[in-house]
């Protein structure tokens, strides 16, 4: 399949509360593998079979929440053209020089009309997931360290005008809708979940009065059995748990939400459908929402709703 445009996500940057603290969650409990530190205080990890330097960065701040969520794209002329393409929609962008951020190559930054800034890259130094090119094993030891996704998946943010954020992310990145939660009056939506390639998202947002706010970043596993495996991991180490493990309606996903130490909502999760740009759009109505959130209990965790960071 040929690859264009916006290719996959890329890498989350993450406020947290105290560094050494946000450190042992993400490199012992999560069990990313540690991949650098820079001079402003950036910790970098990615998961065990990524083979990009980074896909999580975490820095000591006053409070806890996203800084920015970034995409990779296929080459540098594509990175050229969607900088390009996002002038002539309207949108400020700020180029961020290559290794302004540890191996990685020239960003493109804009804001959305939901507060949140995203980022566009075509250069990552692949440093492998400790496994040759050539005739390598299924899996590594840092595969079994604490949860060990499998990759950074996507994230759910919170902010206003999602309709305007579907249209960039539509008319200007290409990407496509693939479900979306309709309000009480049948025509609004609440949520939508947007993809790029063929996974069920690759990215979400849900209408929210305040700008700028994560839900959750996402991580892969591979089965059911590792979420269950992680759910118990979340419990040895007395991290909070939001909800799970349970099932999704929208997007068929197996999960499991909870907290890191500073507050910030990840989920481990694995399943999920392929999609493609020609399929109708899932829609779930406002009686049914529950069930799409959580399909086991049919109902929301209020918690669920309104904590964000």
């Amino acid at each position: 399949m040929a690859m264009t445009g916006v290719i996959r996500p890329g890498h989350i940057s993450l406020r947290v509360l105290d560094l050494e603290e946000g450190i042992n969650f993400y490199k012992n409990t999560l069990g990313l593998v540690e991949t650098g530190r820079d001079s402003q205080g950036r910790v970098y990890f990615k998961a065990w079979d990524e083979r990009d330097h980074n896909s999580v960065l975490i820095r000591e701040a006053a409070e806890a929440g996203v800084d920015f969520f970034a995409f990779k794209v296929a080459d540098k002329a594509t990175l050229e053209k969607l900088d390009r393409d996002l002038k002539a929609y309207g949108l400020t962008t700020e180029r961020i020089p290559a290794g302004e951020m540890l191996e990685t190559g020239e960003r493109v930054r804009f804001k959305l009309p939901s507060g949140h800034f995203i980022e566009l890259y075509a250069e990552k130094t692949d440093v492998g997931n400790g496994q040759p090119y050539v005739n390598p094993a299924p899996w590594t030891k840092e595969a079994e360290n604490g949860i060990a996704p499998s990759r950074m998946d996507h994230c759910l943010l919170y902010g206003p005008d999602i309709e305007k954020v579907q249209e960039i992310f539509e008319k200007v990145l290409g990407f496509f809708l693939v479900e979306h939660v309709v309000m009480e009056d049948g025509k609004t939506d609440l949520a939508i979940w947007l993809s790029c390639s063929i996974k069920a998202h690759d990215i979400a947002f849900v209408r929210h009065p305040e700008p700028g706010k994560l839900h959750h970043v996402a991580f892969k596993l591979d089965s059911w059995e590792r979420v269950l495996r992680a759910a118990d991991l979340m419990s040895m180490n007395k991290i909070s748990i939001d909800i799970g493990p349970t099932r999704h309606g929208i997007t068929r996903g197996t999960t499991i939400y909870a907290f890191d130490p500073s507050g910030n909502r990840f989920e481990t999760f694995c399943g999920g459908y392929d999609s493609y740009p020609d399929y109708k759009p899932v829609k779930w109505t406002w009686d049914e929402v529950g069930a799409g959130i959580f399909y086991h209990d049919r109902k929301l965790n209020e918690r669920f709703l309104t904590v964000v960071s």
